[in-house]
């Protein structure tokens, strides 16, 4: 069983959750757009696989979920940022 927090072996090592991460994380600002966009591409790539695997995949279904949702906040952010920017 996990502890609260911890992440499943196998989410450890998803591409997905390497892209994500290298989004959620990127400082250079003139790379961030295209980085939350490959994560946002093998992250449905892999939701529409998990759609057709055995087993109860619900551990991963939630974590994809959670990092869209924080994708999108990111990508909201990065909008607000740049429209204040354009009424300054």
């Amino acid at each position: 069983m996990l502890n609260k927090g911890e992440v499943p072996t196998p989410l450890k090592n998803a591409r997905w959750r390497e892209l994500y991460l290298a989004a959620l994380f990127e400082d250079d600002q003139t790379r961030i757009s295209a980085r939350i966009a490959e994560a946002e591409v093998e992250m449905v790539t892999r939701a529409r696989t998990l759609f057709n695997a055995p087993g109860d995949n619900s551990d991963e279904w939630d974590a994809l979920d959670d990092a869209l949702y924080m994708l999108r906040a990111l990508k909201n952010c990065l909008r607000s940022e740049t429209t204040g920017k354009r009424a300054a």
